[in-house]
């Protein structure tokens, strides 16, 4: 059975393993080969997971692991963007795990945090366009497009396209 924990130190290898198998299922048609292999280097690098597991803020509350047998099989997390707002930063799954309700109790906790302990009404989480995995499951628990917005910080970021979805919480 999946338990959903705060992750700790113990979790990094899980979590780079998870998300990086993770963003290359779901980007692998939309992203170039190059800049998917930049998007893991920089975000889902032990040493940054390592960070992100120990020190956590209303900006960034931390990461969730769902566990199973000691093996992780999905992380999230997030953290606030106003005082009444929460992000969805980040939600993977094994890509073996998906339709097994995983993600779904991901989110479940990440919202109970952000709403409990940092005052949230309202939830965002950006999706990248063509990703058929994302939309899907955002707009099935109630999030809703909002907009669309051009990638930045590089100039092949910006010729991607993120959509915007909310949802009252």
């Amino acid at each position: 059975m999946v338990q959903i924990v705060k992750a700790g130190e113990e979790h990094v290898e899980g979590i780079v393993d998870i998300c990086t198998r993770g963003n290359q299922a779901a980007y692998q048609h939309i992203y170039t080969q190059s800049y998917l292999e930049l998007v893991i280097k920089e975000f889902y690098n032990p040493e940054r997971i390592l960070e992100e597991v120990t020190h956590s803020s209303r900006d960034w509350g931390g990461y969730f692991a769902a566990i199973e047998n000691g093996k992780v099989a999905g992380a999230c997390g997030g953290g606030m963007i106003s005082d009444k707002a929460g992000e969805v930063y980040v939600l993977y799954l094994d890509p073996d795990r998906r339709g097994e309700g995983i993600g779904t109790k991901l989110l479940e906790v990440l919202t109970k945090q952000q709403k409990e302990e940092f005052g949230a009404v309202e939830q965002w989480v950006s999706v990248q366009k063509g990703n058929n995995r994302g939309i899907p499951f955002y707009e099935a628990r109630g999030f809703h497009f909002q907009r669309e917005e051009k990638g930045y910080g590089s100039e092949e970021a910006a010729s991607y396209v993120s959509l915007r979805y909310s949802r009252p919480i």
